[in-house]
């Protein structure tokens, strides 16, 4: 055989295809990727090779998004690190102001951008410091607490988004601030509260002269530069204040001193903090430097409770009560010892961080703690955008297995890049809850699968687990308990398998489904199971199970008369056989009068022949009667 010769099926697609690896390396437009699909076919490629060329374009597009996705949250948050650490660096309040809506400009990319700051004694708020704008009256505009969107950040501490502020009914609109707006061209307008703990120093917003609709990640981002910007504005205010002190008070200078060596450590923290995260550091880093600047022990929980890293203490769980109260006061809180942060990205809960062997601890180290806070959220923002965008990679693979999407060889290559090996024998397990909100038990189910090196994600509105296992009904015992307790809330689970290479898949998953809805009408509710954990009904869902059948050949002539006449006898004969042929608790059962339950018991036994009821007839039944339940469930 000859080497170096490309198949004649291969001849355009080939390459085609390492031209749109080039394109993807070489950052090229969008519109790049059709031109090797059009020179395929102007060299006279097949229709087989042109839709293989497009569905790698297509692919090639996909990437291409994500990689840009990923390259703005890397330059937004970039950003922000160094809108941080420019911030600290500033000791002048209007210097420090005159930054904070700068950064915002080039963060958001809007028209103007503007910063208010609340004035106690007047009872408003009132313009500081604008970027961009070019109306006089809108430079010296003052709002009352409540009145305009900055009226009502200002007054709720809540941000506040329009995409056309005129014509929006939520807000409270007076002449004086609609006409400076409108002198201004504003349309689109965002706000979010400047806080330092439970008080809102002012508002900092950004806004365009055409309409446009903020994100929500747009509104978390500048939340996040209010944060920096609030703790920036009360160091500099600090400083002042100290500048004055050293004038009237000699004795002021020891104060001095201690506060500026506080901030410097605060400031040297904050850097150590934040350079460990630009380096790729992740929680369990974060928490060990912490731990060695504040002396103590250091945990991190998510918002729903879960560890994320832990140094120099033990395990304790999320002191829930203490998170909240930290959340309404912006400000970390002592509990018995422990002193606990509410990690926050603007009002979203991201987690906790505690700090415990500290009982005593000084302003200045709790300044510290909770600027850590604030470089926690930036961790977590960066961990979730990482961990969403690989869920929706497995989810997406997940999906084409499940649905015969693809070539089998082609979703073993995909699988094997995520760290999957179809080749081992896997187990496909269906989850469901009656009362645990979907995303958090998906979000269970997706630790479980990334711990077993296995793929989650949602199918067909129902939340599958694809993950080497030779014992699907154990692990699925095993995996029930296990998401119960990570939700707080019963979880049942159905399982197939094992099945090897992706052909299988599907068909295990129909299993796995089936498997689940018995046991929620056998009222297996919070247990785990495969079909031949169910007994006979396990068998009759097997393969090529036909329940309908059986049921109707067992049932068929009380299920016709029942559909012809408008009666319920298939009730009475449920009811007759759940209470041990008793016709007394039958009738009591039914509400009826006894001679009701025998007429009715006469009819089935026209129907169904004299036998009946015998012994072997009423094993029939019953089983044939569980079925119709279960089938209606099903």
């Amino acid at each position: 055989m000859l080497t170096g010769v490309t198949p004649p099926a291969a001849q355009h697609s080939a390459p085609a295809l390492r031209r749109l690896l080039d394109l993807l390396a070489q950052g090229a437009a969008a519109e790049e990727f059709d031109r090797p699909a059009a020179a395929a076919r102007q060299a006279g490629a097949s229709e087989a090779e042109l839709a293989e060329i497009a569905e790698a374009a297509a692919v090639a597009l996909r990437i291409r998004r994500t990689l840009g996705q990923h390259r703005v949250r890397e330059a937004q948050l970039t950003a922000l690190f160094d809108t941080a650490s420019d911030l600290a660096a500033l000791r002048d309040l209007d210097a420090v102001l005159r930054a904070i809506v700068h950064r915002a400009k080039l963060l958001l990319g809007t028209d103007v951008t503007y910063l208010s700051l609340n004035d106690d004694t007047a009872g408003d708020t009132y313009m500081r410091v604008t970027d961009g704008s070019v109306a006089e009256d809108f430079q010296r505009l003052r709002l009352g607490m409540g009145e305009g969107l900055g009226g009502l950040v200002a007054q709720t501490a809540r941000p506040y988004a329009t995409g056309d502020y005129q014509a929006d009914p939520r807000f409270h609109h007076t002449t004086t601030i609609d006409s400076a707006v409108l002198n201004e061209g504003l349309r689109a307008i965002l706000g979010v509260p400047l806080r330092l703990g439970a008080r809102v120093i002012g508002v900092l917003y950004a806004a365009d002269r055409a309409p446009r609709e903020f994100t929500a990640s747009e509104v978390a981002l500048l939340s996040s530069l209010a944060d920096h910007a609030a703790i920036a504005i009360d160091g500099a205010r600090l400083l002042e204040e100290t500048r004055a002190a050293l004038v009237d008070l000699n004795a002021a200078s020891e104060t001095i001193r201690t506060h500026s060596e506080a901030m410097r450590r605060a400031e040297e923290a904050h850097d150590q903090l934040t350079d460990l995260v630009l380096q790729g550091g992740g929680a369990d880093d974060v928490a060990a430097a912490l731990a060695d600047i504040l002396d103590g022990g250091i945990l991190i929980h998510d918002a729903d409770g879960a560890e994320l890293a832990r140094a120099r203490t033990e395990p304790l769980p999320q002191p829930i009560p203490a998170v909240a109260a930290s959340r309404a006061r912006g400000r970390a809180v002592p509990l018995a010892g422990t002193w606990v942060c509410a990690v926050l990205a603007g009002p979203e809960l991201l987690g906790s961080i505690a700090l415990t062997g500290r009982a005593g601890l000084a302003d200045a180290d709790r300044l510290l703690f909770e600027r850590a806070s604030v470089v926690t959220a930036l961790l977590m923002l960066l961990r979730r955008s990482v961990a969403e965008t690989e869920d929706r990679v497995r989810g997406e693979l997940l999906g084409d297995l499940l649905s015969r999407t693809g070539d089998p060889g082609t979703l073993a290559a995909r699988a094997r890049r995520l760290g999957v090996n179809l080749n081992r024998r896997h187990s496909v397990f269906v989850a469901h809850s009656e009362v645990a909100p979907r995303h958090r038990l998906l979000a269970a189910t997706a630790r479980s699968a990334q711990a077993r090196n296995g793929l989650a994600g949602l199918h067909h509105d129902h939340i599958v687990l694809v993950a080497p296992s030779d014992a699907p009904g154990p692990a699925a015992q095993a995996l029930a308990a296990e998401l119960g307790q990570a939700v707080g809330f019963p979880v049942t689970v159905g399982s197939a398998g094992p099945a090897t290479g992706p052909a299988e898949l599907p068909h295990a998953h129909g299993e796995a489904d089936r498997c689940l809805s018995a046991l929620r009408a056998l009222g297996r509710t919070g247990s785990g199971g495969a079909v031949g954990d169910l007994g006979f009904i396990g068998v009759l869902l097997g393969d090529q199970a036909d329940l309908g059948g059986y049921v109707h050949r067992t049932l068929g002539p009380v299920l016709d008369y029942d559909s012809r006449r408008g009666t319920d006898l298939v009730t009475t004969l449920d009811a007759y056989f759940a209470q041990g042929a008793s016709l007394t608790r039958t009738k009591d059962l039914l509400h009826v009068h006894v001679n009701t339950v025998v007429q009715r018991l006469e009819r089935i036994g026209r129907l169904l022949g004299e036998d009946w009821n015998t012994p072997a007839r009423t094993l029939e039944i019953q089983l044939a009667l569980r079925l119709h339940r279960l089938t209606r469930g099903l």
